[in-house]
């Protein structure tokens, strides 16, 4: 299998080194990232300067763009022929609930399925102490699974694995976005020449505890995997704008 692997945190982060390596066991793994980290970057692309790729090691390339940008420049120009599979990840940290709209991780994939390329996005649900080996052989599992030819157009995977061994994880649970809740609180402080600047704090740790959400799935050791799809219309509220507008201008 051609694979295609980036992230957001860089190409010198342990989550896709340790999993590229994994991957490159029994496939054809080509890493494309970020020269630096590019967290909660979402879906930017880069329009306005120039981009460059160089190449680190063998089938692996640092770039000064985006994780989407990785993903047209690796689809486009860096890989022999169009990927089976494109792998964003391991990501240092989870990515559920509201944060899959910020996430550059998540943003890779989506980018992935814009392209009709089978892709999913890989977060390893901890702030220390990663298990990058078990959840290197948990991601190993899903894109094989995946790959399979029956995932619907315009759909991607978000995958959180909690960072436990892999025998002690309770299973797969597919999964819907939960609801984070932030408490973020803007510091403001005084550089030495008088000015203010903001730092954009606080943590978003808590969570509703609602069966069914990717957060309780990791609560419970159970490996997440909510399906997302490119279309964000909110087809319930099309009645309601509707009647809102069904009457012409005057």
């Amino acid at each position: 299998m051609l694979i295609l692997l980036t992230n957001d945190d860089g190409i010198h982060s342990k989550g896709i080194r340790i999993l590229g390596k994994h991957l490159a066991k029994s496939n054809d793994v080509y890493l494309i990232a970020p020269e630096r980290e590019r967290t909660c970057v979402g879906h930017a692309v880069t329009l306005h300067k120039p981009l460059r790729i160089r190449e680190i090691s063998d089938r692996v390339y640092a770039t000064n763009g985006t994780p989407a940008d990785c993903v047209l420049l690796g689809v486009n120009t860096v890989l022999p022929g169009k990927p089976d599979f494109i792998v964003s990840g391991i990501n240092t940290g989870p990515n559920m609930g509201q944060d899959v709209n910020y996430s550059g991780t998540v943003a890779a994939a989506k980018e992935g399925a814009f392209l009709n390329i089978p892709s999913m996005a890989v977060s390893i649900c901890a702030r220390e102490g990663f298990l990058f080996d078990d959840a290197s052989c948990v991601a190993e599992m899903v894109i094989h699974a995946l790959n399979d030819g029956t995932l619907p157009e315009g759909t991607f995977a978000n995958v959180n694995i909690p960072n436990l061994p892999r025998d002690s994880l309770k299973g797969f649970s597919v999964t819907q976005l939960g609801k984070r809740i932030y408490n973020d609180i803007i510091h403001e402080r005084i550089d030495p020449r008088g000015g203010k600047y903001y730092w954009i704090g606080g943590n978003g740790d808590n969570y509703e505890h609602r069966r069914g959400t990717d957060f309780y799935a990791v609560e419970k050791g159970f490996v997440s995997i909510t399906p997302l799809c490119l279309d964000i219309t909110n087809v319930r509220s099309m009645k309601i704008y509707k009647d809102h507008f069904k009457r012409k201008l005057p």
